[in-house]
């Protein structure tokens, strides 16, 4: 709940002094001076709602960006295991949409920042547009998938052994996980998925070991290869970036900043 308070228009007066009051009776100026305390009130009111109510559509429109970035990357991964060409070319041309959010969710969270907030609503407004910033992010790794896959339904499959589905799976977890922990506030959550982000890191370094092997040995498919590494990349860049999302409820929830520790 907000605080906000407003200068009376003139300052209180004993009742001793309001006869000093060139041209107002007592009465008169007691029921102006209702009337002032009323309104101001209401003007408090008014504004304590409309902060509330602006900070409810700054959070809805992060948790709408981050519902078509969780999408977007499904329908990247998607597309690369189904080879779906006509999915992968869809999945790319809307990135520009995660683009349109990042720029109305910081023009309302600047609007924020520039009227009376509590030290949490602050906290929030900042959270909002750092997320909403990874969110942009992760909408562009996976548009760099559904460009690769794109590549890649147009040339034979590579018989390689790499396990990018699971890679898949344990990012697209985090980021779901992460989005959770905001929704719920939940900072015990957002801290347990951090340490997944190892387990991702180490699967694009042997599936990268692998796919080099693989060229070695085989240099007609160094350009299916390519692609396949440009993918296991973005999906570790989307796997840091649900990791970023997951500090920044830490410090949402904690006021305690966990970067780089």
């Amino acid at each position: 709940m907000l605080n906000v308070t407003l200068p009376h228009s003139f300052p209180r007066l004993s009742p001793a002094r309001l006869s000093s009051v060139p041209g107002l009776g007592n009465e008169k100026l007691i029921a102006q001076r209702a009337c002032t305390s009323d309104s101001s009130a209401r003007v408090d009111a008014s504004m304590e709602q409309t902060h509330e109510d602006k900070l409810g559509e700054l959070t809805a429109s992060l948790l709408t960006m981050a519902s078509h970035a969780e999408r977007a990357v499904n329908h990247a991964v998607q597309a690369l295991v189904n080879r779906d060409y006509d999915l992968a070319i869809a999945t790319n041309q809307k990135d520009q949409i995660l683009d349109r959010f990042e720029v109305e969710i910081d023009e309302m969270a600047i609007n924020l920042l520039t009227s009376l907030l509590s030290p949490g609503d602050v906290r929030l407004v900042t959270v909002t547009m750092k997320i909403s910033q990874n969110l942009e992010r992760i909408g562009d790794e996976a548009a760099k998938v559904a460009k690769r896959t794109r590549d890649l339904c147009q040339e034979p499959p590579i018989k390689v052994n790499v396990d990018l589905p699971r890679m898949a799976s344990l990012t697209l977890n985090m980021l779901k996980r992460a989005l959770d922990s905001f929704v719920h506030r939940d900072s015990a959550a957002a801290r347990a998925i951090i340490p997944g982000d190892a387990e991702v890191d180490a699967l694009n370094k042997d599936i990268t070991r692998e796919l080099v092997r693989h060229m070695t040995a085989n240099p007609e498919a160094i350009p299916g290869c390519l692609n396949l590494m440009i993918v296991s990349k973005s999906l570790e860049r989307i796997a840091d970036h649900a990791t970023n999302v997951a500090e920044e409820v830490v410090y949402l929830c904690e006021a305690q900043d966990i970067r780089h520790t």
